[in-house]
């Protein structure tokens, strides 16, 4: 029972004290998956630059500064209202200044235009999609052709909550996501091992495929 409501939590925090735990946990355990993956998206100064699952903020914040551009923008989707409320406190200023837009929706369903982001990223996310293969067909919708985008997890932490059972299903295998980008028109898709001091974690780096590609 106790996997159930953790993995329930970590997939979609609540105003709790479950959820304000996880909330805590996301902003020391993931700072370096999200100051990661910001960096291996190398974001341009007038880029459009995408979220998946933002949680309190921290990878938005970073990524907006990049963002110093008139073209500029940083999006945000989460479908956790209390991580959609913590985020935009912790943006504040760049969404009263139009750099940042955010979203209250599912990864499988987004209110954004076709070929409308450049760059992509995501850390400690995928596993929660119920439906890997419909998630990435939408992320695919959403890319300009040639856009990259990146996913950072540490997958030794997540294979041990796999066997306690607080990751739901078979999604969590990075093999599983891989495959879901593969069948739904990404490219160059492919997992490194990276580095950050003597931390280790995954990076997975996969490429919106253009016409000539398809």
């Amino acid at each position: 029972m106790w996997a159930k409501k953790l993995g329930g939590q970590l997939g979609r925090p609540t105003q709790s004290i479950g959820g304000w735990l996880v909330s805590k946990m996301f902003k020391t355990r993931n700072q370096v998956l999200e100051e990661s993956a910001v960096h291996l998206c190398k974001i341009q100064p007038e880029e459009t630059v995408l979220e998946l699952g933002h949680g309190p903020g921290l990878g938005l914040e970073l990524a907006a500064k990049l963002l110093t551009g008139p073209k500029g923008h940083m999006i945000g989707v989460d479908y956790s209202e209390y991580m959609h409320q913590m985020a935009k406190k912790q943006v504040k200023e760049f969404l009263e200044s139009g750099k940042v837009t955010l979203h209250l929706c599912d990864v499988a369903n987004m209110p954004l235009e076709d070929n409308s982001v450049d760059k992509v990223f995501h850390c400690n996310c995928y596993y929660f999609w119920p439906d890997l293969r419909k998630a990435a067909t939408e992320i695919h919708r959403i890319m300009k052709p040639g856009g990259l985008i990146v996913t950072t997890l540490r997958q030794s932490h997540i294979a041990a909550l796999a066997a306690k059972k607080v990751m739901p299903g078979e999604n969590w295998r990075p093999e599983a996501y891989m495959a879901a980008l593969r069948d739904t028109g990404f490219t160059d898709i492919r997992m490194e091992d990276t580095h950050h001091g003597n931390i280790t974690f995954q990076a997975i780096y996969a490429t919106a495929s253009t016409p000539d590609s398809v």
